[in-house]
């Protein structure tokens, strides 16, 4: 949790974060995922300055269980003073004990923010999905979090003035706007109409741009002119010589030996790699997400 201090902005951990998307895939079913097309209304973890403390994070604690369906789960908050945010036993259930920093005692619309990811993590323990190392296993939890419907609270508690910064979460704001802008493209979403804080609108604005720029990268046929020139200059090289893998470039050349050159490069909706005959314009479909690709390979 950033309070006060400097907020990172970027994407210093995007290759993790799509790692992520992809483990998420894979672990839950393109089914599952579809299940999950409604994000956490507003009005369901609403916290109001008026309401009891303990009895609203216990309130909101239960709204998130149900949301990530884990009806067997039973959440038990308390507030104690902390370095981080939040903390949460993941034990074998069905009770886990969450712990969020005395801050939110007087900061109590960020609780639905800190509960969302806590509860993530004990969503994620029972699927046994996890990243090796503390910092990408946070990562995959932000970001589960934010695809699954509820990361919009994280970056909303996202503010950041001359005086004073809070963020909560591993991702920076724009990492979370990519990541919520790929939510949306894939349900039709508007989560930005949620936003009360003014700078998470911006870091989703900057996050919608780097995702709609995967769906545009060669060999899809939405590249821009630069990038399909780029890919043909690359392409004739890789069929008059051996293909040489460019770390630059999200598509990568490979030999076939029975039959034409291939070219893989990365669904922009999962980031699963996608491997097909370099033969002109075709349909593409991930086995993964079943989006169909437009490509001119």
């Amino acid at each position: 949790m950033a309070n006060g201090g400097p907020v990172e902005h970027g994407y210093p951990h995007l290759e993790t974060v799509r790692a992520a998307i992809t483990a998420l895939y894979k672990r839950l079913s393109y089914d599952t995922i579809q299940s999950f097309s409604a994000s956490v209304a507003p009005a369901d973890v609403a916290f109001c300055d008026t309401d009891d403390l303990h009895l609203g994070a216990q309130r909101v604690a239960r709204e998130l269980v149900r949301h990530y369906r884990l009806p067997d789960a039973r959440m038990i908050v308390g507030f104690r003073e902390m370095t981080h945010a939040a903390n949460v036993e993941l034990a074998a259930g069905p009770e886990y004990f969450v712990e969020l920093n005395d801050r939110f005692r007087s900061h109590r619309r960020d609780i639905g923010a800190a509960l969302a990811h806590e509860v993530m993590h004990v969503y994620l323990h029972r699927l046994d999905l996890s990243f090796p190392g503390t910092r990408d296993n946070e990562i995959l939890t932000d970001t589960a979090t934010t695809y699954l419907g509820a990361g919009w609270l994280l970056l909303d508690a996202f503010r950041e003035d001359a005086a004073s910064s809070q963020k909560l979460g591993y991702l920076t704001p724009e990492e979370f706007g990519y990541v919520l802008a790929k939510r949306a493209l894939v349900f039709g979403e508007d989560p930005s109409v949620w936003f009360t804080s003014p700078q998470a609108y911006e870091a989703y604005t900057r996050g919608m741009a780097m995702a709609r720029r995967d769906e545009q990268q060669p060999p899809l046929t939405a590249a821009g002119w630069a990038g399909r020139r780029r890919y043909a200059r690359d392409r004739r090289h890789a069929q008059d010589h051996s293909p040489v893998p460019h770390p630059e470039t999200p598509y990568a050349f490979t030999p076939d030996g029975r039959g034409p050159l291939r070219v893989s490069f990365p669904c922009p909706t999962c980031q699963q790699r996608i491997r097909v005959p370099v033969k002109g314009r075709m349909r593409a479909r991930c086995g993964l997400c079943r989006t169909v690709l437009e490509c001119d390979t």
